[in-house]
């Protein structure tokens, strides 16, 4: 068998400790982590120029005190905070979705330490340990994946609500910049 890349022997190690299960976490962790990465993209860059392209958009009509300019100005503005928020139900259900995979790892892992207790001739004590350490493994990598991704989805979640917020006064004071 091919040996691995040195960078690649710990990833090794802890596939042979945690089970299968690690790596549907990790491919978990790692799509959880690239939306992170795309959202903070998205604010800092995308959708700063959207919304100073709606704030032109709006100052550029004429009426802007009818029911229907304000409607208008409302599902614009709506529109826009919408696709802020559009990853944010598959957020959720990725970092639900981690500790419940941690816990299949355990319940897999402590399946197999039982199972191999059952044909070993000697019942060691520090064999069972082990087995149960590394089935507890993906628990707490499920866990730890979890408590990061609900940190980041709460901060978006704070973020998607001062903008939102931001967005309705910049309209507002746009209007008076103009008036004056």
């Amino acid at each position: 068998m091919p040996t691995l890349p040195l960078w690649l022997e710990p990833v090794e190690r802890l596939v042979e400790a945690g089970g299968v299960v690690l790596v549907v976490l990790a491919v978990v962790a790692i799509a959880v982590f690239a939306m992170a990465i795309e959202r903070w993209w998205y604010y800092r860059v995308t959708w700063r120029r959207a919304r100073r392209q709606l704030i032109k958009r709006w100052t550029a009509r004429e009426d802007h005190r009818s029911w229907s300019a304000r409607t208008l100005r409302q599902v614009w503005s709506d529109a826009l905070v919408r696709r802020l928020r559009r990853p944010l139900p598959w957020l959720k259900l990725l970092v639900a979705l981690c500790p419940l995979l941690g816990l299949l790892g355990t319940v897999t892992g402590m399946i197999s330490v039982f199972d191999s207790l059952t044909y070993s001739d000697t019942q060691q004590a520090r064999a069972m340990a082990d087995g149960v350490a590394r089935a507890t493994l993906p628990t707490l990598t499920g866990m730890a994946i979890a408590v990061v991704g609900l940190l980041f989805i709460s901060r978006l979640e704070h973020v998607i609500r001062r903008e939102d917020q931001r967005l309705h006064d910049r309209l507002a004071r746009a209007l008076e910049n103009n008036d004056a």
